[in-house]
């Protein structure tokens, strides 16, 4: 036995669960995706370890841009060694 409302016929008698099903599947679809996106683009997660065995290193010697009205510059801060 199916539960009411997820057949298409159910869904046509009780057309006030179609917003609440467009609701849960972006949110899945949005959890899914941020999750890929972590394990892709994250600086401390490396698939190859190999080539690259500590992927936070490639940030030590970064120095970030931020917007300064006074238009100094910021020295770079060193990352701290481990």
């Amino acid at each position: 036995m199916v539960m009411q409302g997820l057949t298409a016929s159910s869904l046509k008698k009780n057309p006030a669960l179609i917003p609440l099903f467009i609701c849960l599947g972006v949110g899945m679809a949005g959890a899914v995706f941020y999750t890929i996106r972590l394990a892709a683009r994250c600086p401390d997660v490396s698939w190859n370890k190999k080539k690259n065995p500590e992927p936070w290193e490639y940030w030590a010697d970064k120095q970030y841009k931020f917007y300064r009205p006074s238009g100094k510059d910021l020295p770079p801060s060193p990352a701290p060694k481990f």
